[in-house]
């Protein structure tokens, strides 16, 4: 990928959905470009259809129009079966729930992404896994289960978890949504520190305007378009 490339590129995204007989449009042709290494922040009001974009962006959810580009790949030209490895490689989720899985500790759950993967030995994933534990803090309590943690702790595991492919973005929505402040700033340093020292992308649903000032750009989603 060429130095100036984005990292993410969305053009024209239109997604609509049908309710009751009704049609939603919920995307009209968003649009939006964004650097390596940049933190961006998506708000706007409750049932704008944020959390759509972010799965839109993170090819969960295809759209009906337009495409998006993860440095450089098309997500929605390729099939689902690639689109699926290009998500695992290319994209770091972390959601306001923490999605662990409870019969599993927490150097297992970090590994999931790249066992999706499978390019790492097991060896070297639980290596990874471990060093990433560490840099979340969470060295001593990697054999514990997600039940045997906090909220924080287990968002903090999360954020791990979204490292493990070292991908080139990451998608965090509503981040902090089931903690504390005090908690919530905790995860947030950690989260954009981590962002930034990786030189990953951020984008960030957020209905907080100070998380959102911490970010480098703010964009609204009104109306089906990024303002």
């Amino acid at each position: 990928m060429p130095d100036d490339a984005p990292a993410l590129l969305a053009e024209d995204l239109r997604k609509s959905y049908t309710l009751h007989g009704n049609r939603l449009d919920i995307l009209r042709g968003a649009a939006l470009r964004a650097a390596p290494g940049e933190t961006l922040a998506i708000v706007g009001r409750s049932g704008a259809g944020k959390s759509t974009l972010l799965h839109v962006l993170g090819g969960l959810d295809k759209p009906q129009g337009g495409r998006v580009l993860i440095a450089g790949q098309d997500l929605y030209g390729i099939s689902a079966r690639r689109r699926t490895r290009l998500r695992a490689a290319k994209i770091g989720f972390v959601f306001q729930a923490y999605h662990l899985l409870p019969e599993m500790d927490l150097v297992e759950n970090v590994m999931l992404p790249a066992m999706a993967l499978g390019s790492l030995s097991r060896r070297r994933m639980r290596a990874r896994a471990e060093a990433l534990l560490e840099c979340v803090g969470l060295a001593d309590r990697r054999r514990h289960t997600p039940l045997e943690l906090s909220g924080g702790e287990q968002q903090r595991a999360a954020i791990a978890r979204a490292l493990m492919n070292e991908p080139p973005l990451l998608l965090a929505d509503e981040p902090t949504g089931n903690l504390d402040a005090k908690t919530g700033d905790a995860v947030l340093d950690l989260l954009f520190r981590l962002a930034r020292e990786r030189q990953t992308l951020l984008v960030m649903v957020t209905h907080a305007p100070a998380t959102a000032a911490r970010c480098d750009r703010t964009l609204t989603l009104e109306e089906g378009l990024l303002r």
